[in-house]
């Protein structure tokens, strides 16, 4: 091979390497924006249901601070905020929404107007400057603590500073167009001359600048603290959302009770050893004669339902998949943890498998269409397990007693039987005493020739 010719190899090793890993964390990156999205809709609802809780909730509030009718306006302002909160959660969205943020901001808006501008409904005669004086800022933090169920930590950033530059502009505009009230000022200064900070602070006219920055300031440090605390934890979601990922692509080829135990167990699977296993092989009889006059889309959807009858069966039996095979499987029971009733296990997965085909057929003669038979093979022994290859790893089952169980199920055309197992298969469940009943029916065959062995076995059959 030309040094030309090498390097074009291991550039297109290189690219599809690349295309393989950009794939994979595509896949995994839609994982995770589900999560994320499904996450942010939950957020979304609660952060709704708290303030149409919190908003009332303060409605009433107000009334015992203010029992006078033109406290009605301030209901109007709190209804304005729950019927736009609605429209949040109708526009929420993962990623970047316009829409969304606009209903933010407007939501700011709206508090801002609500705490600045005074009531036009009140006849009492209150300081402008007053308004920033009943501590009516920390119901922003309200908004605050519910945008961090939902947004993402620059959206709970930008609430923050939104507001403070929102809290200040209104103060700078109040205090330009304002008017003071006359003769309070006087009063105060006449009554504390002796200290020109209390009477600045007790003046009604006066909006002390200086607290009223700080609290934007505060409020903006809050802020910070929370996006970041919800940018941990949307990390955390993705960690968790791409753990779950691998939960449910464990589960494609686990029973539910085999991942629990692979996700609980730190003993890394690609450690080869041997272990006594049962192997079921189950395969379509005939099936190339019966597929030879059938559409290629009809092969493919009918191959779908029966390997999807015949998994369901390996996983409630709490057997692996191990791997598809044409027109058949292979299932492991006994790997990668094994049981005190693997053997059992796999007898009773065989005769499961044999009724749910007896179903199916019942229906696809109802509809006209023939039946499917399917030969079924289990053997039980020593096996290797463990990961094999090199970039790729498959996690195998290999050795004599895979062979067995596929040769096996290959004699149940000879003995005319759906269902052949091993002596040493029906030992073992004999030993397991796991449940009554399960080799009831069979037939013995001793004397049978199986390729691959040097010495003739004895097997058990049903038809």
């Amino acid at each position: 091979m030309t040094d030309t010719a090498f390097a074009s190899g291991t550039s297109a090793v290189q690219a599809a390497e690349r295309g393989s890993l950009q794939r994979a964390s595509s896949a995994e990156s839609k994982f995770a924006e589900a999560a994320l999205d499904a996450h942010k809709r939950r957020g979304l609802q609660l952060a709704v249901r708290a303030r149409w809780i919190a908003l009332p909730i303060i409605a009433i509030f107000i009334v015992f601070l203010n029992p006078v009718w033109s406290v009605l306006y301030y209901h109007g302002i709190l209804a304005l905020l729950c019927l736009n909160g609605w429209f949040i959660s109708r526009a929420g969205k993962v990623g970047r929404s316009r829409v969304e943020l606009f209903l933010i901001f407007l939501d700011l808006l709206i508090m801002t107007y609500g705490l600045v501008v005074p009531n036009p409904f009140d006849s009492r005669v209150i300081p402008v400057a007053m308004q920033y004086r009943f501590d009516n800022f920390q119901y922003f933090f309200i908004i605050l603590a519910a945008g961090t169920m939902a947004y993402s930590w620059r959206t709970v950033i930008a609430i923050g500073t939104w507001t403070a530059m929102m809290w200040l502009s209104a103060l700078a505009l109040v205090w330009w167009f304002s008017s003071p009230v006359p003769g309070l000022s006087e009063a105060v200064n006449t009554a504390l001359g002796f200290s020109p900070e209390l009477a600045e602070f007790f003046d009604p006219n006066s909006f002390v600048v200086r607290l009223r920055v700080q609290e934007a300031v505060v409020f903006v440090l809050v802020a910070v603290t929370l996006g970041f605390s919800v940018r941990r934890f949307n990390g955390l979601l993705r960690r968790n959302a791409s753990l779950t990922r691998e939960r449910a692509n464990l589960s494609r080829y686990f029973s539910p009770n085999v991942v629990e135990q692979l996700s609980q167990n730190d003993e890394p699977l690609k450690r080869v050893r041997s272990e006594n296993v049962a192997v079921l092989f189950i395969d379509i009889v005939g099936f190339t004669r019966l597929s030879a006059g059938m559409e290629p889309r009809a092969v493919i959807d009918l191959l779908r339902e029966f390997h999807g009858r015949m998994e369901r069966e390996v996983f409630c039996h709490h057997g692996t998949l191990d791997k598809y095979l044409g027109d058949g499987l292979m299932a492991t029971f006994g790997t990668p943890v094994s049981g005190v009733r693997d053997a059992s296990n796999a007898l009773a997965c065989a005769h499961a498998m044999r009724a749910s085909l007896a179903k199916w057929n019942t229906e696809r003669i109802r509809q006209g269409k023939p039946e499917i038979p399917a030969g079924i093979g289990i053997h039980y022994g020593a096996a290797l397990l463990g990961d094999i290859g090199a970039n790729r790893l498959e996690y195998a089952v290999i050795g004599m007693t895979v062979n067995v169980a596929a040769r096996l199920e290959s004699l149940t055309r000879t003995l005319q039987a759906r269902i052949v197992v091993s002596e040493t298969l029906a030992q073992q469940v004999r030993a397991e005493q796991a449940e009554p009943g399960l080799l009831d029916g069979a037939t013995r065959h001793p004397g049978q020739e199986v390729r691959g062995l040097d010495q003739p076995m004895t097997v058990l059959a049903w038809g």
